[in-house]
């Protein structure tokens, strides 16, 4: 009896169908980007200082210019286009009263400006920056700045929780179900958090596009490695994770063209919506649906395969058996991921995998530093470094296998990181190289660990 990889031998196995399947996936795959690094734009923090109604006043009368009003009223230097040395802080000054001159308003009052005393800012901050973000709209700075560290730990308790929960759904009730409840709860809490009135609701529906989004893309990346011949499943799986670079470099240009984060956030989020229509054009998997017992329905999706890509199905192939043996339907279950001392092997070494990989490259995609000041030629310029990952990958499993390149992207990866440490920072151009490697190192990393997970795992706990 054939398995699946012997009829996709004769109908196909990367043809019509599984190229525009990988095609509407990898939309699935760029489009996940913005939930995972959009902190960098949705929450950027701009240079701030306190913001006072009696100096802005006082600017007016006096007809001052930003350095002017930087260099008198805030602590330190303040000169236009550096960071203000205390941007929790302002003078405790009453800068109403009539006697303040135009001219070094505080001469008067202390000798030394050290010496006046300082308090937190009342009324608030003003921001430099044109656009705005969920930074500057809920003034996340200083005493409130660990409700920023919240908002991206709420992501990525999201990814951990769906990714194992939905997974286990995944595999349990299949993968089309669930990719498409993903898509639709995560368009749905993506305008919500668009239009959210305050912080706790942003929080709570970034927690939710966390819950469903990584679960989603996994889904999507185990489901068209099960679409496709054996011979292409390495290939398509790294290309799909390419598709998340393109996403990154479309998400730095729409950050450039929309800085005010409520419309970046609705803009990134319209295309989830589209992804619906996938109900009509992406059938279950038939690995799946094998392992669970439903040949016929299997038998029914690789005829509509044959059918899309223009292949006769022969007779002799009209029956299924599951690639791997077994007789009566698998239920997945989380003890079957250390039921036997290879895989449990195999999971331990892969979560840790998975959890240094995700750590460090959300680490180096939010801290290149390429550009200087230019956070979006930052953030492209470092995503460019991701292809050369992908390339290097393609060319290389098939020819000293899986784990001499994993090994190596990780040593590399960890030294460059070591070694960004100690390197001083009047020497630019060798912090930009040796960044440039950690990141192409760990894009490595993470797209091998990915690859090996769909590799060494059964169809019936794959996800």
């Amino acid at each position: 009896m054939p398995t699946v990889d012997d009829i996709l031998e004769h109908i196909g196995e990367f043809n019509f169908f599984q190229k525009q399947t990988f095609f509407l996936l990898a939309l699935l795959s760029a489009a996940f980007t913005p939930v995972y690094v959009g902190i960098v734009f949705l929450a950027f923090t701009p240079d701030h200082r306190c913001l006072s109604p009696g100096v802005a006043e006082l600017s007016r009368r006096c007809g001052w210019s930003l350095a002017e009003e930087l260099n008198y009223t805030v602590p330190g230097p303040g000169a236009a286009g550096e960071n203000f040395p205390d941007q929790c802080h302002g003078y405790e000054v009453d800068w109403n009263r009539t006697g303040l001159s135009c001219v070094d308003p505080l001469a008067g009052l202390a000798a030394n400006r050290s010496h006046l005393p300082l308090e937190p800012c009342r009324h608030g901050w003003v921001y430099d920056t044109p656009g705005s973000s969920i930074v500057t709209e809920f003034n996340l700075v200083c005493a409130n700045s660990w409700m920023l560290d919240l908002f991206q730990s709420a992501v990525n308790v999201g990814f951990f929780i769906g990714s194992v929960g939905i997974g286990y759904l995944a595999d349990r009730f299949g993968r089309k179900l669930c990719l498409l409840v993903t898509i639709l709860i995560n368009a749905a809490s993506g305008v919500l958090m668009a239009v959210s009135p305050n912080y706790t609701w942003v929080l709570i529906f970034r927690l939710i596009q966390g819950l469903v989004s990584k679960a989603g893309w996994l889904i999507g990346y185990i489901q068209i490695t099960e679409f496709v011949g054996l011979s292409y499943r390495r290939t398509v799986g790294i290309v799909y994770q390419a598709a998340f670079t393109v996403g990154l470099l479309v998400l730095a240009g729409v950050a450039y063209v929309l800085p005010h984060w409520r419309w970046l956030q609705l803009t990134v989020t319209l295309p989830n919506i589209c992804f619906v229509l996938y109900y009509w054009c992406i059938p279950e998997s038939p690995r799946w649906l094998i392992a669970q017992n439903k040949s016929a329905k299997a038998m029914r999706v690789m005829k509509y395969i044959a059918k899309k890509n223009g292949k006769p199905l022969p007779a002799s192939l009209q029956s299924l058996r599951p690639d791997e043996e077994v007789d009566e339907k698998l239920n997945p279950s989380f003890l079957d991921l250390v039921r036997t001392p290879q895989i449990r092997k195999h999971t331990l070494i892969l979560m840790y995998n998975w959890f240094t990989s995700s750590v460090l490259y959300q680490g180096l995609i939010m801290h290149m530093g390429l550009a200087g000041s230019n956070i979006y030629l930052d953030f492209f310029f470092s995503a460019l470094v991701e292809f050369p990952a992908a390339l290097i990958i393609i060319l290389t499993i098939d020819r000293i296998g899986r784990r001499y390149p994993w090994a190596a992207s990780n040593m590399v990866a960890g030294a460059a990181c070591l070694a960004s440490v100690f390197i001083p920072d009047d020497l630019h151009w060798l912090r930009v190289t040796v960044a440039c490697l950690g990141r192409m190192g760990i894009t490595m990393a993470f797209e091998m660990v990915c690859l090996v997970n769909a590799e060494l795992y059964p169809t019936f706990i794959r996800n």
